[in-house]
């Protein structure tokens, strides 16, 4: 696998964990060079995240590689006005898990795995959501409401339903939960798109 990286220079830590993940990277220095060979574009943002994105979105708009950063925590934000991104990681990015991540962008999504509703867009593969091309950042459970949501569009649901089909048969819990859980969703949705969970008076939910 070979992945194309911004900076020309990554950090000793990027560097060391690229080597022990065994992938082969070579310096991404210009719009007009030929990527055909490369299967992904790996930025580091570093103390300088507003440039080096834009190096990358150059890139990726001329070579439709997907693109994943590898940040500080501190840039987190610089991650949100970054849509064209299809992952990020925290610095110090651990070998195995950027292995997987560059193998798994490089190999592609499979259509049947992506999930979308409107500018949502779902990855049950890699259990990733975006909205606007922004990441989602959700719980297992929530992801797993909003997945049956999606799914089910236009379809009133009971809280008892949902308990059943989305946390399954063994699942004792009450119906706040699904009260909990929706109530999350709509926050992370934001308020414009939070509408697209309707409660239904005396029965539940409806999403859509």
């Amino acid at each position: 696998m070979l992945i194309a990286v911004i900076p020309p220079k990554p950090s000793k830590g990027l560097t060391e964990a690229l080597l022990v993940a065994g992938v082969t990277w070579r310096p991404a220095h210009d719009p007009s060079d030929d990527w055909d060979e490369a299967g992904v574009l790996l930025v580091e943002l570093g103390d300088d995240p507003e440039g080096h994105l834009a190096s990358a979105r150059r890139i990726y708009e001329r070579s439709g590689l997907p693109a994943v950063a590898v940040a500080d925590r501190a840039a987190a934000a610089t991650l949100e006005t970054a849509g064209f991104l299809m992952d990020f990681m925290f610095n110090p990015p651990d070998p195995v898990e950027l292995r997987l991540r560059l193998r798994r962008l490089a190999d592609g999504a499979d259509e049947t795995e992506v999930l979308r509703f409107k500018d949502l867009e779902m990855n049950t593969a890699t259990y990733q959501a975006r909205l606007d091309g922004v990441p989602l950042d959700m719980a297992y459970m929530e992801y797993e409401l909003l997945r049956f949501f999606v799914q089910h569009p236009g379809r009133v649901w009971s809280r008892e339903q949902l308990l059943s089909r989305v946390w399954g048969y063994d699942y004792f819990g009450g119906a706040r939960t699904v009260d909990v859980h929706v109530r999350r969703l709509r926050a992370k949705l934001g308020e414009q798109r939070a509408r697209w969970i309707s409660t239904v008076r005396s029965v539940g939910y409806r999403f859509g």
